[in-house]
C-alpha cells in the first residue's frame, strides 16, 4: 500500500486520507443509527409486554433509522468496491479485458447512482414545500426520503475516489460474494 501511496500526488494522498475519514464516519453513523434503532425497539418491547404500553411512533421511528443506516453505510461498500455486480463472467476473463470490463461496470454504476440522486432531489423538495409528515411520528417526510439521494451521492463520490487513488489495497476490487 505504501507504494501506491507515494506514486500518488499531494492532492491524490489528500484525497484518499479525506475518503478514509469520511468512511469511517459513515461507519460511525451507520452504527449509531442501527444502534439506535434496536435500542428502540427493546423499549418498545418491554414497555409493551411489561407495562402494556407501546411507544405509538417507534416503528415508523425505527424504519427511517434503518433506512438512514443503510443509505448511509452504502457508501462504506461502495468505498470497498464490495456493491452487488453480475461478474461471474467477468471474472473468467483474461486480466486486461477483466480490468476494462470491471471499469465499464463502475461507470455505470456511478451513472446509475447519479440518475437516482438527479431524479429524487425534486422529491424531496416537494416533500418539504408541501411540510408532509409522517403518520406516527410525525416527522417531515423529506428528512429520511432525502437520505436515498444522498446515499446515491456517496456513493457515487467514494467510488470515483477510489477509481481515482486506487483506493484501499486490502478491499479494494474483491469480490464481495
Amino acid at each position: 500500500m505504501g507504494d501506491r501511496v507515494q506514486e500518488l500526488t499531494a492532492a491524490g494522498v489528500l484525497l484518499l486520507q479525506g475518503a478514509r475519514a469520511f468512511v469511517s464516519f459513515l461507519r460511525v453513523v451507520a452504527g449509531v443509527l442501527l444502534v439506535a434503532s434496536v435500542t428502540l425497539n427493546f423499549i418498545n418491547v418491554l414497555a409493551r409486554y411489561f407495562f402494556n404500553a407501546s411507544i405509538h411512533w417507534a416503528e415508523e421511528s425505527m424504519l427511517f433509522l434503518m433506512v438512514g443506516c443503510v443509505f448511509l453505510g452504502n457508501g462504506v461498500v461502495a468505498w470497498s468496491g464490495r456493491q452487488i455486480r453480475m461478474d461471474v463472467i467477468i471474472n473468467m476473463m483474461p486480466g486486461a479485458v477483466r480490468d476494462a470490463l470491471s471499469l465499464i461496470s463502475e461507470l455505470v454504476f456511478i451513472a446509475t447512482a447519479l440518475t437516482i440522486m438527479y431524479f429524487g432531489w425534486p422529491v424531496i423538495r416537494d416533500l418539504f414545500a408541501f411540510d408532509q409528515r409522517s403518520q406516527s411520528a410525525e416527522i417531515p417526510m423529506y428528512i429520511p426520503q432525502s437520505l436515498i439521494p444522498l446515499g446515491f451521492a456517496i456513493m457515487a463520490l467514494l467510488v470515483v475516489i477510489r477509481l481515482l487513488t486506487g483506493g484501499d489495497a486490502d478491499t479494494s476490487g474483491k469480490s464481495g460474494h
